[in-house]
């Protein structure tokens, strides 16, 4: 059978091998004789499941064990409000480059004053912005690596004063970076990296410290890192088929 690609801005082409593994788990998962979506998050064959996909993601960006990973529902979307309730108490800087970045910019400013140091809507998001200032009193700067509805992609990382954020839903996995210049690093799993349902936050450990707001339980990152993933049920058929994306990326020695 001849494999069809799908080149639109929506879910991305998954390796075989990474269906074909996920087919055999939703048929007999690890032996149990039961389906991965039948069996309980909490049993010692999925949780060893979430940790290697909480750690993969990690070691292929070289990261240490100053940071850590999660699994979280609701999409890149639901960061846009998660980033700002967490960590914007007074001001944040933006990079506005296209839709997912300008709704990341609206959600923000229902907790702070959002500086959008530079914007190319002018010209209908049809290319990136260069030689912008990021103000140093920011509490954190936030953009988006790719833009899939205009196809611009941002090829260099800015240096940023403050702590840096990404949403890098599109192009995560997709190039080797410097990891280790983010502070902040979320994607949602189904444009590069698996099917949707499962949305991949990375983090340093100790912006966890920095929040102070009072939040509601499941939007407070804190909950979700200290529980491992599984401070509620994890969506766990995108967490396996996304590990087997990951491992596959290994393979290919990204």
């Amino acid at each position: 059978m001849t494999k069809v690609h799908n080149f639109s801005a929506g879910p991305g082409i998954l390796p075989q091998q990474a269906i074909d593994n996920s087919i055999s788990a939703l048929q007999n998962f690890m032996g149990t004789n039961l389906s991965l979506i039948e069996v309980s998050h909490r049993d010692k064959e999925f949780e060893s499941v979430m940790a290697e996909a909480r750690q993969l993601p990690l070691d292929i960006l070289g990261l240490g064990d100053d940071y850590d990973a999660v699994y979280l529902g609701g999409g890149a979307s639901l960061q846009f409000c998660m980033v700002p309730y967490n960590f914007l108490n007074t001001k944040a800087a933006y990079l506005k480059t296209g839709v997912w970045a300008a709704n990341a910019v609206k959600e923000a400013k229902f907790f702070g004053e959002t500086d959008v140091v530079a914007s190319s809507e002018d010209k209908n998001y049809t290319y990136v912005p260069k030689d912008f200032v990021i103000p140093t009193d920011a509490e954190y700067f936030h953009y988006t690596s790719n833009n899939t509805i205009y196809g611009t992609q941002m090829h260099s990382i800015p240096n940023s004063p403050v702590p840096l954020f990404c949403d890098m839903s599109s192009d995560i996995f997709s190039k080797q970076i410097d990891a280790k210049k983010f502070d902040l690093i979320y994607a949602g799993a189904q444009k590069n990296m698996g099917p949707a349902g499962a949305t991949l936050v990375i983090l340093k450990k100790e912006l966890l410290e920095k929040i102070t707001r009072k939040i509601p339980s499941m939007l407070d990152y804190r909950n979700h890192f200290s529980k491992e993933s599984m401070y509620n049920t994890p969506p766990v058929f995108a967490v396996y088929c996304s590990l087997q994306v990951l491992k596959w990326v290994k393979e290919m020695g990204l």
